[in-house]
């Protein structure tokens, strides 16, 4: 689908989760957002870290997730951005042969962030606070929290579109796709306000 990008089988031709995400855990992820979205725009303003550090931290999160809509989504991200067809290829795999040292510890956060269900441990936050420095520590957080949101809503999103062709996802059926689908537009402005008063 993109020219010098091997996106992996264990993601393009998945026929079952690889994570799977329930209802309550897909509500307190859309609460994050408001949080996440204000550092994100506070880093477009002052440039703490690149927007290339930022998709690949979402990359490293969406390939423990292995979320198929969301490896296609940030692929052709990435590729706009200017970032190169083997880092891409390398993150989507979970190799780090590619990673820059100045951001191997926030890519390792990220996969932690992902494998601990975007409940990071507080001392491997302290640990990424004390790294990067406080401010940055919050971006490198709020990019993992957005792309967790992106994938918990993505992979029943991936097996629906796989449904529709033919290709059902073993672990999965109907009425949870579309329960997470239709139900994650219903609770997305409540999740949105409960998140708002959480950050005052």
């Amino acid at each position: 689908m993109f020219q010098g990008i091997e996106i992996p089988d264990a993601i393009g031709l998945q026929d079952n989760y690889k994570r799977k995400y329930n209802f309550r855990e897909m509500y307190w992820a859309f609460t994050r957002i408001p949080n996440a979205a204000r550092q994100l725009s506070k880093n477009k303003k002052k440039g703490l870290i690149s927007e290339h550090f930022v998709e690949r931290l979402q990359l490293a999160v969406t390939e423990v997730n292995g979320c198929a809509a969301c490896s296609y989504a940030h692929t052709s991200m990435a590729l706009k951005m200017g970032m190169d067809a083997q880092e891409i290829s390398s993150l989507l795999c979970g190799e780090a042969d590619q990673i820059k040292p100045e951001e191997a510890k926030a890519i390792l956060f990220a996969q932690h962030f992902a494998e601990n269900r975007g409940k990071p441990d507080k001392e491997v936050l302290e640990t990424i606070t004390k790294e990067y420095g406080n401010e940055k520590a919050k971006i490198i957080l709020a990019a993992c929290r957005m792309m967790l949101v992106g994938n918990i809503y993505g992979l029943p999103f991936s097996a629906f579109q796989s449904r529709r062709k033919g290709k059902k996802y073993k672990n999965s059926s109907l009425f949870f796709e579309l329960s997470m689908l239709i139900g994650g537009v219903l609770i997305l402005p409540l999740a949105l306000i409960h998140g708002l008063f959480r950050m005052f």
